[in-house]
Protein backbone atom coordinates (compact mmCIF):
# COMPACT_ATOMS: atom_id res chain seq x y z
CA UNK A 1 0.00 0.00 0.00
CA UNK A 2 1.39 3.42 -0.96
CA UNK A 3 2.45 5.77 1.80
CA UNK A 4 0.61 9.03 2.40
CA UNK A 5 2.32 11.87 0.60
CA UNK A 6 4.29 14.28 2.74
CA UNK A 7 4.53 18.04 2.38
CA UNK A 8 7.48 20.34 2.94
CA UNK A 9 7.76 21.59 6.52
CA UNK A 10 8.20 25.15 5.27
CA UNK A 11 8.62 27.19 2.13
CA UNK A 12 12.23 27.84 3.13
CA UNK A 13 12.88 24.09 3.20
CA UNK A 14 11.63 23.68 -0.37
CA UNK A 15 13.58 26.68 -1.68
CA UNK A 16 16.80 25.62 0.03
CA UNK A 17 16.44 22.05 -1.25
CA UNK A 18 15.86 23.30 -4.81
CA UNK A 19 18.78 25.73 -4.52
CA UNK A 20 20.98 22.94 -3.15
CA UNK A 21 20.14 20.70 -6.09
CA UNK A 22 20.85 23.50 -8.58
CA UNK A 23 24.08 24.87 -7.10
CA UNK A 24 26.81 22.34 -7.68
CA UNK A 25 30.44 21.97 -8.61
CA UNK A 26 29.88 23.60 -12.01
CA UNK A 27 28.96 26.89 -10.36
CA UNK A 28 32.48 27.07 -8.94
CA UNK A 29 34.67 25.47 -11.57
CA UNK A 30 32.72 26.15 -14.77
CA UNK A 31 30.82 29.46 -14.67
CA UNK A 32 33.78 31.76 -13.84
CA UNK A 33 35.78 30.29 -16.73
CA UNK A 34 32.82 30.48 -19.16
CA UNK A 35 32.26 34.11 -18.15
CA UNK A 36 35.95 34.97 -18.62
CA UNK A 37 36.15 33.20 -22.00
CA UNK A 38 33.00 34.81 -23.39
CA UNK A 39 33.38 38.52 -22.81
CA UNK A 40 33.84 38.93 -19.06
CA UNK A 41 31.25 41.31 -17.65
CA UNK A 42 29.60 41.54 -21.08
CA UNK A 43 28.74 37.82 -20.80
CA UNK A 44 26.18 38.69 -18.12
CA UNK A 45 23.93 40.15 -20.85
CA UNK A 46 23.39 36.84 -22.75
CA UNK A 47 23.55 34.96 -19.44
CA UNK A 48 20.56 36.76 -17.92
CA UNK A 49 18.77 36.77 -21.27
CA UNK A 50 19.13 32.97 -21.27
CA UNK A 51 17.90 32.85 -17.67
CA UNK A 52 14.68 34.69 -18.58
CA UNK A 53 14.02 32.91 -21.88
CA UNK A 54 15.09 29.38 -20.91
CA UNK A 55 16.04 28.91 -17.26
CA UNK A 56 13.05 30.49 -15.53
CA UNK A 57 10.46 29.14 -18.02
CA UNK A 58 11.75 25.59 -17.53
CA UNK A 59 11.93 26.01 -13.75
CA UNK A 60 8.26 27.04 -13.78
CA UNK A 61 7.44 24.05 -16.00
CA UNK A 62 9.12 21.56 -13.67
CA UNK A 63 7.69 23.07 -10.49
CA UNK A 64 4.25 23.17 -12.12
CA UNK A 65 4.42 19.59 -13.40
CA UNK A 66 5.36 18.22 -9.99
CA UNK A 67 2.75 20.17 -8.08
CA UNK A 68 -0.02 19.41 -10.59
CA UNK A 69 0.49 15.64 -10.54
CA UNK A 70 1.69 15.33 -6.94
CA UNK A 71 4.16 12.82 -8.29
CA UNK A 72 7.55 12.40 -9.95
CA UNK A 73 8.44 13.05 -13.57
CA UNK A 74 6.98 9.89 -15.22
CA UNK A 75 3.45 10.28 -13.85
CA UNK A 76 3.65 14.07 -14.25
CA UNK A 77 4.32 13.54 -17.96
CA UNK A 78 1.76 10.73 -18.27
CA UNK A 79 -0.98 12.89 -16.77
CA UNK A 80 -0.71 15.08 -19.86
CA UNK A 81 -0.06 12.36 -22.44
CA UNK A 82 0.13 8.74 -21.21
CA UNK A 83 2.59 7.72 -23.92
CA UNK A 84 5.06 10.39 -22.70
CA UNK A 85 5.79 8.56 -19.44
CA UNK A 86 8.99 7.20 -21.01
CA UNK A 87 10.44 10.73 -21.21
CA UNK A 88 9.83 11.14 -17.49
CA UNK A 89 11.57 7.86 -16.76
CA UNK A 90 14.46 8.93 -19.01
CA UNK A 91 14.95 12.05 -16.88
CA UNK A 92 15.03 9.87 -13.75
CA UNK A 93 17.55 7.48 -15.27
CA UNK A 94 19.76 10.35 -16.43
CA UNK A 95 19.69 11.76 -12.89
CA UNK A 96 20.72 8.41 -11.46
CA UNK A 97 23.51 7.93 -14.01
CA UNK A 98 24.82 11.38 -13.10
CA UNK A 99 24.86 10.67 -9.36
CA UNK A 100 26.79 7.42 -9.83
CA UNK A 101 29.80 9.32 -11.18
CA UNK A 102 29.16 12.57 -9.30
CA UNK A 103 29.77 10.75 -6.03
CA UNK A 104 33.22 9.68 -7.20
CA UNK A 105 34.17 13.38 -7.45
CA UNK A 106 33.09 13.77 -3.83
CA UNK A 107 35.36 10.84 -3.02
CA UNK A 108 38.21 12.94 -4.42
CA UNK A 109 37.12 15.79 -2.13
CA UNK A 110 37.15 13.53 0.95
CA UNK A 111 40.73 12.53 0.17
CA UNK A 112 41.84 16.12 -0.45
CA UNK A 113 40.32 17.28 2.84
CA UNK A 114 42.59 14.75 4.55
CA UNK A 115 45.65 15.74 2.49
CA UNK A 116 45.05 19.46 3.12
CA UNK A 117 46.23 19.18 6.73
CA UNK A 118 49.77 18.42 5.53
CA UNK A 119 49.55 19.91 2.01
CA UNK A 120 50.48 16.43 0.80
CA UNK A 121 50.37 17.38 -2.89
CA UNK A 122 53.73 19.12 -2.47
CA UNK A 123 55.27 21.16 -5.25
CA UNK A 124 53.63 19.25 -8.11
CA UNK A 125 49.84 18.95 -7.55
CA UNK A 126 49.32 17.70 -11.12
CA UNK A 127 51.46 14.62 -10.61
CA UNK A 128 49.90 14.07 -7.19
CA UNK A 129 46.34 14.21 -8.57
CA UNK A 130 46.94 12.06 -11.65
CA UNK A 131 49.37 9.50 -10.25
CA UNK A 132 48.63 9.19 -6.54
CA UNK A 133 44.96 10.12 -6.13
CA UNK A 134 43.56 8.79 -9.41
CA UNK A 135 46.39 6.45 -10.39
CA UNK A 136 45.46 7.18 -14.00
CA UNK A 137 46.06 4.51 -16.60
CA UNK A 138 46.96 5.21 -20.21
CA UNK A 139 43.36 5.28 -21.45
CA UNK A 140 39.80 3.96 -21.11
CA UNK A 141 40.86 0.53 -22.37
CA UNK A 142 42.86 -0.08 -19.20
CA UNK A 143 40.78 0.10 -16.01
CA UNK A 144 43.53 -1.00 -13.65
CA UNK A 145 42.74 -1.70 -10.03
CA UNK A 146 40.50 0.10 -7.55
CA UNK A 147 41.85 3.13 -5.71
CA UNK A 148 40.96 1.97 -2.21
CA UNK A 149 41.12 5.36 -0.51
CA UNK A 150 38.69 6.70 -3.10
CA UNK A 151 36.44 3.71 -2.50
CA UNK A 152 36.33 4.66 1.19
CA UNK A 153 35.35 8.22 0.23
CA UNK A 154 32.70 6.85 -2.10
CA UNK A 155 31.28 4.69 0.69
CA UNK A 156 31.19 7.68 3.07
CA UNK A 157 29.35 9.73 0.45
CA UNK A 158 26.63 7.12 -0.08
CA UNK A 159 26.23 6.66 3.68
CA UNK A 160 25.66 10.43 3.97
CA UNK A 161 23.08 10.34 1.16
CA UNK A 162 21.22 7.43 2.75
CA UNK A 163 21.21 9.12 6.16
CA UNK A 164 19.87 12.39 4.74
CA UNK A 165 17.07 10.66 2.81
CA UNK A 166 16.26 8.12 5.54
CA UNK A 167 13.07 9.83 6.71
CA UNK A 168 12.05 11.30 3.39
CA UNK A 169 11.26 14.88 2.59
CA UNK A 170 10.86 15.85 6.25
CA UNK A 171 14.48 14.98 7.02
CA UNK A 172 15.60 16.77 3.85
CA UNK A 173 13.71 19.89 5.02
CA UNK A 174 15.84 19.95 8.17
CA UNK A 175 19.18 18.94 6.65
CA UNK A 176 19.16 21.64 3.95
CA UNK A 177 18.91 24.33 6.63
CA UNK A 178 22.57 23.50 7.34
CA UNK A 179 24.01 21.90 4.20
CA UNK A 180 22.94 24.65 1.78
CA UNK A 181 24.24 27.67 3.76
CA UNK A 182 27.54 25.88 4.56
CA UNK A 183 29.12 26.12 1.08
CA UNK A 184 28.02 29.76 0.91
CA UNK A 185 29.86 30.45 4.17
CA UNK A 186 32.92 28.59 2.89
CA UNK A 187 32.81 30.56 -0.37
CA UNK A 188 32.62 33.88 1.51
CA UNK A 189 35.69 32.89 3.56
CA UNK A 190 37.60 32.00 0.38
CA UNK A 191 36.51 35.18 -1.41
CA UNK A 192 37.58 37.41 1.49
CA UNK A 193 40.94 35.64 1.70
CA UNK A 194 41.38 35.78 -2.06
CA UNK A 195 40.60 39.49 -2.31
CA UNK A 196 43.24 40.28 0.33
CA UNK A 197 46.02 38.54 -1.61
CA UNK A 198 48.51 40.43 -3.78
CA UNK A 199 47.53 40.30 -7.46
CA UNK A 200 43.87 39.63 -6.63
CA UNK A 201 42.63 42.77 -8.38
CA UNK A 202 44.37 41.76 -11.62
CA UNK A 203 42.58 38.43 -11.51
CA UNK A 204 39.18 40.01 -10.90
CA UNK A 205 39.78 42.46 -13.77
CA UNK A 206 40.41 39.50 -16.10
CA UNK A 207 37.18 37.94 -14.84
CA UNK A 208 34.93 40.98 -15.27
CA UNK A 209 36.54 43.25 -17.88
CA UNK A 210 33.79 43.52 -20.52
CA UNK A 211 34.46 42.74 -24.16
CA UNK A 212 31.23 43.77 -25.87
CA UNK A 213 32.51 42.69 -29.29
CA UNK A 214 31.98 39.09 -28.11
CA UNK A 215 28.21 39.67 -28.10
CA UNK A 216 28.18 39.43 -31.90
CA UNK A 217 29.47 35.83 -31.69
CA UNK A 218 26.57 33.30 -31.63
CA UNK A 219 28.78 30.87 -29.70
CA UNK A 220 28.76 33.24 -26.72
CA UNK A 221 24.96 33.18 -26.59
CA UNK A 222 24.93 29.39 -26.91
CA UNK A 223 27.45 29.17 -24.07
CA UNK A 224 25.08 31.25 -21.93
CA UNK A 225 22.14 28.95 -22.69
CA UNK A 226 24.26 25.88 -22.03
CA UNK A 227 25.43 27.20 -18.67
CA UNK A 228 21.87 28.07 -17.60
CA UNK A 229 20.51 24.66 -18.63
CA UNK A 230 23.19 22.62 -16.91
CA UNK A 231 23.50 24.71 -13.73
CA UNK A 232 19.82 24.68 -12.71
CA UNK A 233 19.35 20.88 -12.48
CA UNK A 234 16.86 21.07 -15.36
CA UNK A 235 15.81 17.87 -17.09
CA UNK A 236 16.98 15.72 -14.17
CA UNK A 237 13.57 14.97 -12.56
CA UNK A 238 14.80 16.47 -9.28
CA UNK A 239 12.78 19.68 -9.29
CA UNK A 240 9.63 17.86 -10.40
CA UNK A 241 10.05 15.42 -7.50
CA UNK A 242 10.64 18.21 -4.99
CA UNK A 243 7.66 20.23 -6.27
CA UNK A 244 5.40 17.19 -5.90
CA UNK A 245 5.63 17.68 -2.13
CA UNK A 246 4.43 21.29 -2.26
CA UNK A 247 1.21 21.97 -0.34
CA UNK A 248 -1.94 22.96 -2.23
CA UNK A 249 -1.22 26.67 -1.83
CA UNK A 250 2.51 26.33 -2.48
CA UNK A 251 3.86 29.10 -4.70
CA UNK A 252 5.39 28.17 -8.06
CA UNK A 253 6.46 31.34 -9.87
CA UNK A 254 8.05 33.16 -6.94
CA UNK A 255 9.92 30.03 -5.92
CA UNK A 256 11.22 29.57 -9.48
CA UNK A 257 12.50 33.16 -9.62
CA UNK A 258 14.16 32.82 -6.21
CA UNK A 259 15.92 29.58 -7.13
CA UNK A 260 17.04 30.97 -10.50
CA UNK A 261 18.48 34.20 -9.13
CA UNK A 262 20.13 32.59 -6.09
CA UNK A 263 21.83 30.07 -8.38
CA UNK A 264 23.10 32.78 -10.72
CA UNK A 265 24.19 34.98 -7.82
CA UNK A 266 26.23 32.16 -6.31
CA UNK A 267 27.92 31.50 -9.67
CA UNK A 268 28.79 35.16 -10.13
CA UNK A 269 30.16 35.49 -6.59
CA UNK A 270 32.21 32.29 -6.99
CA UNK A 271 34.11 34.06 -9.77
CA UNK A 272 35.56 36.50 -7.25
CA UNK A 273 36.90 33.68 -5.07
CA UNK A 274 38.34 31.85 -8.08
CA UNK A 275 39.85 34.73 -10.07
CA UNK A 276 41.26 36.61 -7.08
CA UNK A 277 43.18 33.44 -6.23
CA UNK A 278 44.25 33.00 -9.88
CA UNK A 279 45.52 36.60 -9.91
CA UNK A 280 47.63 35.81 -6.84
CA UNK A 281 48.98 32.64 -8.48
CA UNK A 282 49.86 34.53 -11.68
CA UNK A 283 51.80 37.13 -9.70
CA UNK A 284 53.64 34.47 -7.69
CA UNK A 285 54.65 32.61 -10.85
CA UNK A 286 55.43 35.74 -12.87
CA UNK A 287 52.91 34.81 -15.57
CA UNK A 288 49.92 36.57 -17.15
CA UNK A 289 46.59 35.61 -15.59
CA UNK A 290 45.50 34.09 -18.90
CA UNK A 291 48.21 31.42 -18.58
CA UNK A 292 47.03 30.12 -15.21
CA UNK A 293 43.28 30.08 -15.89
CA UNK A 294 41.74 26.61 -15.70
CA UNK A 295 38.26 25.13 -15.39
CA UNK A 296 36.70 21.86 -14.31
CA UNK A 297 38.53 19.29 -12.15
CA UNK A 298 41.91 20.74 -13.15
CA UNK A 299 40.98 24.02 -11.46
CA UNK A 300 39.75 22.31 -8.29
CA UNK A 301 42.34 19.57 -7.86
CA UNK A 302 45.48 20.94 -9.54
CA UNK A 303 45.42 24.74 -9.81
CA UNK A 304 43.75 25.49 -6.47
CA UNK A 305 46.07 23.21 -4.46
CA UNK A 306 48.96 25.06 -6.11
CA UNK A 307 47.45 28.34 -4.89
CA UNK A 308 46.91 26.95 -1.39
CA UNK A 309 50.56 25.86 -1.15
CA UNK A 310 51.69 29.42 -1.92
CA UNK A 311 49.52 31.12 0.71
CA UNK A 312 51.63 33.01 3.26
CA UNK A 313 49.78 31.63 6.31
CA UNK A 314 46.99 29.23 7.34
CA UNK A 315 47.35 27.29 4.10
CA UNK A 316 46.00 23.99 5.55
CA UNK A 317 42.95 25.79 6.96
CA UNK A 318 42.02 27.29 3.59
CA UNK A 319 42.67 23.95 1.91
CA UNK A 320 40.16 22.27 4.22
CA UNK A 321 37.66 25.10 3.67
CA UNK A 322 37.93 24.83 -0.13
CA UNK A 323 37.47 21.07 -0.31
CA UNK A 324 34.73 21.12 2.33
CA UNK A 325 32.94 23.61 0.08
CA UNK A 326 33.23 21.20 -2.86
CA UNK A 327 32.03 18.31 -0.70
CA UNK A 328 28.96 20.12 0.66
CA UNK A 329 28.06 21.44 -2.79
CA UNK A 330 28.26 17.89 -4.11
CA UNK A 331 26.27 16.31 -1.28
CA UNK A 332 23.30 18.66 -1.76
CA UNK A 333 23.17 17.85 -5.47
CA UNK A 334 23.75 14.13 -4.94
CA UNK A 335 20.90 13.39 -2.54
CA UNK A 336 18.62 15.49 -4.74
CA UNK A 337 19.49 13.32 -7.75
CA UNK A 338 18.73 10.16 -5.76
CA UNK A 339 15.40 11.60 -4.61
CA UNK A 340 14.64 12.51 -8.23
CA UNK A 341 14.61 8.78 -9.03
CA UNK A 342 13.33 7.60 -5.66
CA UNK A 343 10.09 9.62 -5.74
CA UNK A 344 8.75 8.17 -9.04
CA UNK A 345 9.88 4.65 -8.12
CA UNK A 346 7.96 4.93 -4.87
CA UNK A 347 4.92 6.36 -6.65
CA UNK A 348 4.99 3.65 -9.32
CA UNK A 349 5.62 0.61 -7.13
CA UNK A 350 4.03 1.59 -3.82
CA UNK A 351 7.17 0.39 -2.01
CA UNK A 352 8.12 1.94 1.30
CA UNK A 353 10.37 4.96 1.09
CA UNK A 354 13.28 3.47 2.98
CA UNK A 355 13.37 0.31 0.83
CA UNK A 356 13.60 2.41 -2.34
CA UNK A 357 16.37 4.59 -0.89
CA UNK A 358 18.44 1.62 0.30
CA UNK A 359 18.07 -0.07 -3.09
CA UNK A 360 19.18 3.03 -5.01
CA UNK A 361 22.10 3.72 -2.68
CA UNK A 362 23.40 0.15 -2.91
CA UNK A 363 23.12 0.14 -6.72
CA UNK A 364 24.70 3.60 -6.92
CA UNK A 365 27.62 2.52 -4.75
CA UNK A 366 28.15 -0.63 -6.83
CA UNK A 367 28.23 1.32 -10.10
CA UNK A 368 30.42 4.01 -8.53
CA UNK A 369 33.19 1.46 -7.88
CA UNK A 370 33.74 1.48 -11.65
CA UNK A 371 34.55 5.22 -11.51
CA UNK A 372 37.09 4.92 -8.68
CA UNK A 373 39.16 2.45 -10.66
CA UNK A 374 42.42 3.77 -12.10
CA UNK A 375 40.82 4.19 -15.53
CA UNK A 376 37.52 5.47 -14.19
CA UNK A 377 38.25 9.14 -14.87
CA UNK A 378 38.09 8.53 -18.63
CA UNK A 379 34.68 6.87 -18.41
CA UNK A 380 33.42 9.60 -16.10
CA UNK A 381 34.33 12.17 -18.74
CA UNK A 382 32.69 10.22 -21.59
CA UNK A 383 29.44 9.45 -19.75
CA UNK A 384 29.15 13.01 -18.45
CA UNK A 385 29.51 14.41 -21.97
CA UNK A 386 26.80 12.24 -23.51
CA UNK A 387 24.35 12.59 -20.61
CA UNK A 388 24.59 16.39 -20.68
CA UNK A 389 24.75 16.98 -24.43
CA UNK A 390 22.11 14.43 -25.42
CA UNK A 391 20.12 13.18 -22.43
CA UNK A 392 19.34 16.41 -20.59
CA UNK A 393 18.87 18.47 -23.75
CA UNK A 394 16.40 15.90 -25.11
CA UNK A 395 14.42 15.93 -21.88
CA UNK A 396 14.28 19.74 -21.78
CA UNK A 397 13.02 19.73 -25.37
CA UNK A 398 10.36 17.12 -24.49
CA UNK A 399 9.20 19.24 -21.55
CA UNK A 400 8.70 22.24 -23.84
CA UNK A 401 6.70 20.18 -26.34
CA UNK A 402 4.68 18.46 -23.61
CA UNK A 403 3.66 21.62 -21.75
CA UNK A 404 3.74 24.22 -24.50
CA UNK A 405 2.03 22.25 -27.27
CA UNK A 406 0.38 19.10 -25.91
CA UNK A 407 -1.07 20.56 -22.71
CA UNK A 408 -1.20 24.15 -23.93
CA UNK A 409 1.04 27.01 -22.83
CA UNK A 410 -1.88 29.28 -21.95
CA UNK A 411 -3.62 26.59 -19.91
CA UNK A 412 -0.45 25.78 -17.99
CA UNK A 413 0.21 29.47 -17.35
CA UNK A 414 -3.24 29.82 -15.78
CA UNK A 415 -2.53 26.82 -13.57
CA UNK A 416 0.79 28.12 -12.19
CA UNK A 417 -0.56 31.66 -11.77
CA UNK A 418 -3.45 30.39 -9.67
CA UNK A 419 -1.29 29.63 -6.63
CA UNK A 420 1.46 32.20 -7.23
CA UNK A 421 1.77 35.73 -5.92
CA UNK A 422 3.78 36.71 -9.00
CA UNK A 423 1.72 36.26 -12.17
CA UNK A 424 3.65 35.43 -15.34
CA UNK A 425 2.51 36.91 -18.64
CA UNK A 426 2.39 35.86 -22.28
CA UNK A 427 6.17 36.16 -22.52
CA UNK A 428 6.39 32.81 -20.73
CA UNK A 429 4.24 31.12 -23.38
CA UNK A 430 6.41 32.54 -26.17
CA UNK A 431 9.53 31.23 -24.45
CA UNK A 432 8.24 27.74 -23.68
CA UNK A 433 6.55 27.25 -27.07
CA UNK A 434 9.15 28.82 -29.36
CA UNK A 435 12.41 30.22 -27.97
CA UNK A 436 13.44 27.45 -25.57
CA UNK A 437 12.55 24.49 -27.84
CA UNK A 438 14.36 26.13 -30.76
CA UNK A 439 17.51 26.55 -28.66
CA UNK A 440 17.27 22.99 -27.30
CA UNK A 441 16.66 21.65 -30.80
CA UNK A 442 19.73 23.47 -32.10
CA UNK A 443 21.83 22.12 -29.22
CA UNK A 444 20.66 18.57 -29.91
CA UNK A 445 21.18 18.65 -33.68
CA UNK A 446 24.60 20.33 -33.44
CA UNK A 447 25.73 17.84 -30.79
CA UNK A 448 24.56 14.93 -32.95
CA UNK A 449 26.38 16.25 -36.01
CA UNK A 450 29.55 16.93 -34.05
CA UNK A 451 29.36 13.55 -32.31
CA UNK A 452 29.06 11.72 -35.63
CA UNK A 453 31.75 13.73 -37.41
CA UNK A 454 34.27 13.86 -34.58
CA UNK A 455 34.49 11.35 -31.68
CA UNK A 456 34.47 13.08 -28.33
CA UNK A 457 37.70 13.78 -26.47
CA UNK A 458 40.00 11.92 -28.87
CA UNK A 459 38.87 8.70 -27.20
CA UNK A 460 38.75 5.50 -29.29
CA UNK A 461 35.54 5.01 -31.25
CA UNK A 462 34.60 1.92 -29.25
CA UNK A 463 34.86 3.91 -25.99
CA UNK A 464 32.52 6.60 -27.33
CA UNK A 465 30.09 3.90 -28.40
CA UNK A 466 30.23 1.98 -25.12
CA UNK A 467 30.17 4.95 -22.74
CA UNK A 468 28.07 7.20 -24.93
CA UNK A 469 25.75 5.95 -27.67
CA UNK A 470 25.09 2.46 -26.26
CA UNK A 471 24.64 3.86 -22.75
CA UNK A 472 22.09 6.42 -24.02
CA UNK A 473 20.24 3.80 -26.11
CA UNK A 474 20.09 1.50 -23.07
CA UNK A 475 18.70 4.35 -20.95
CA UNK A 476 16.02 5.10 -23.56
CA UNK A 477 15.14 1.41 -23.84
CA UNK A 478 14.83 1.04 -20.07
CA UNK A 479 12.76 4.24 -19.90
CA UNK A 480 10.35 2.88 -22.53
CA UNK A 481 10.09 -0.40 -20.60
CA UNK A 482 9.32 1.43 -17.34
CA UNK A 483 6.76 3.57 -19.17
CA UNK A 484 4.89 0.44 -20.29
CA UNK A 485 5.44 -1.52 -17.08
CA UNK A 486 3.96 1.15 -14.82
CA UNK A 487 1.37 2.53 -17.26
CA UNK A 488 -1.55 1.58 -14.99
CA UNK A 489 -0.34 3.68 -12.06
CA UNK A 490 -2.77 6.48 -11.23
CA UNK A 491 -2.12 9.51 -9.06
CA UNK A 492 -4.84 12.13 -8.66
CA UNK A 493 -4.42 15.46 -10.41
CA UNK A 494 -6.55 18.27 -9.10
CA UNK A 495 -8.47 20.54 -11.46
CA UNK A 496 -9.91 23.87 -10.36
CA UNK A 497 -12.91 25.97 -11.33
CA UNK A 498 -11.55 29.38 -12.42
CA UNK A 499 -14.75 31.05 -11.13
CA UNK A 500 -15.52 29.30 -7.84
CA UNK A 501 -11.97 28.10 -7.07
CA UNK A 502 -13.42 24.68 -6.11
CA UNK A 503 -11.00 21.79 -6.73
CA UNK A 504 -11.99 18.47 -8.34
CA UNK A 505 -10.31 15.20 -9.29
CA UNK A 506 -8.95 15.06 -12.84
CA UNK A 507 -11.83 12.89 -14.14
CA UNK A 508 -14.20 15.87 -13.86
CA UNK A 509 -14.57 18.41 -16.68
CA UNK A 510 -17.09 20.95 -15.40
CA UNK A 511 -17.80 22.64 -12.06
CA UNK A 512 -20.86 21.18 -10.34
CA UNK A 513 -21.73 24.57 -8.84
CA UNK A 514 -21.50 26.95 -11.82
CA UNK A 515 -20.89 24.72 -14.83
CA UNK A 516 -17.60 26.40 -15.80
CA UNK A 517 -15.01 24.21 -17.55
CA UNK A 518 -12.29 23.14 -15.12
CA UNK A 519 -8.59 23.84 -15.74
Amino acid sequence: MAEARENWNSRAGFILAAVGSAIGLGNVWRFPYICYENGGGAFLIPYFFALFTCGLPLLIVEFGLGKRARSGAPISFAKIKPYMAWAGWLSCLCAFIIVTYYCSIMAWSWEYIWHSFKLAWGSNPEVFFNDQVLGKTAGPGSLGGIQWRLLLGLLLTWICIMAILWKGIKSVSKVVLFTVPLPVIFLIILAIRGMTLPGAIDGVIYYLQPDFSKLTDPRVWLAAYGQILFSLSLGQSVLIAYASYLPEKGDINNNAFLVGFINCGFSFFAGFAVFSALGFLAMEMGLPVAQVVESGPNLAFITYPTIISKLPFWAPFFGVVFFMMLLTLGIDSAFALVEGFGTPLRDATGCKHIKVIILLCVIGLAIGIFYVSRGGIYWLDIVDHYINDFGLVTIALMECILVGWMFGGGKFRKFVNESSELKIGKWWEICIMFITPLVMGYFLVSSLVKGIMEPYGNYPGWANWAGGWIMMMAAVGLAVYFGKRFRAVKVAVMKVCPSCKIRYEDDKSFCKKCGTRLV
